[in-house]
């Protein structure tokens, strides 16, 4: 599985993608890994992952529980966020929930040495992939990636929001979705983005072995996951740096 890793399909056109991207700041990239190495990073996101919660209610956060502090009182604890994040929304606040393991925090606070997160976030950090990367979005600058994982589930939307932390050297965003089924619009988990009326100028399906990529600060969200959507909106997501 270790050599599978973020190996980029051979028939990519990196050049067509960086003329889609310079003219929109965004592009999909379908297909962008080997069929070994998206299964691979498919099952340790299915099977391997122990997964967390993110969520934000307002100025009530954002807060990430591990899976330990979900499993001491799952159930209570989740249904007072699901109101919390519920209420904040209907407000018109800002609103966050989703299922995450923060594959980058683990890295670097030991939490599994040599585990397959581990290894995702290196192959993530290869010459050859970051290579790619500088090549669609014409960014020679990007020198590393972070990572985390992330599953919306039923229930689960990330509220509109620009991704402005420049300070930090966030240079593109990128969703990497790993839905293993062929996901139904009706589903949800899109990955939308919006002009300055708030109309949606672009979306993205959730698709298996499909990465997105944009150009940040860009208005975005991901949209609600309705109740009768299957578990299964798998992503690896974080930002592209240029320090």
């Amino acid at each position: 599985m270790a050599r599978e890793l973020f190996s980029l399909n051979p028939l990519l056109d990196p050049a067509a993608l960086a003329e889609q991207f310079k003219r929109d700041g965004r592009v999909q990239v379908r297909d962008v890994l080997t069929q070994a190495a998206a299964t691979a990073v498919h099952e340790i996101l299915a099977r391997a992952t122990p997964w967390g919660l993110a969520w934000q209610a307002g100025s009530d956060g954002p807060h990430a529980i591990r899976a330990t502090e979900l499993a001491a009182d799952p159930a209570g604890e989740q249904r007072k966020i699901a109101s919390a994040v519920t209420a904040s929304a209907r407000r018109g606040d800002y609103a966050v929930q989703f299922a995450q393991y923060p594959i980058l925090d683990a890295y670097l606070g030991g939490w599994a040495p040599g585990g397959p997160h581990d290894l995702l976030l290196e192959h993530l950090n290869t010459e050859d992939f970051l290579g790619f990367i500088r090549e669609v979005t014409g960014i020679p600058e990007i020198c590393k990636g972070d990572a985390q994982a992330t599953l919306y589930a039923p229930g689960h939307f990330l509220g509109l929001h620009t991704d402005s932390h420049v300070g930090e050297g966030w240079r593109v965003a990128y969703v990497f979705n790993f839905c293993r089924e062929e996901w139904r619009p009706e589903w949800g988990g899109y990955l939308n983005f919006y002009d300055d009326e708030g109309d949606i100028v672009a979306g993205y399906r959730p698709r298996f072995n499909a990465l997105n990529l944009f150009s940040v600060p860009r208005a975005h969200a991901v949209s609600y996951v309705p109740p009768f959507a299957p578990i299964g909106r798998f992503a690896v997501t974080g930002w592209f740096r240029d320090r």
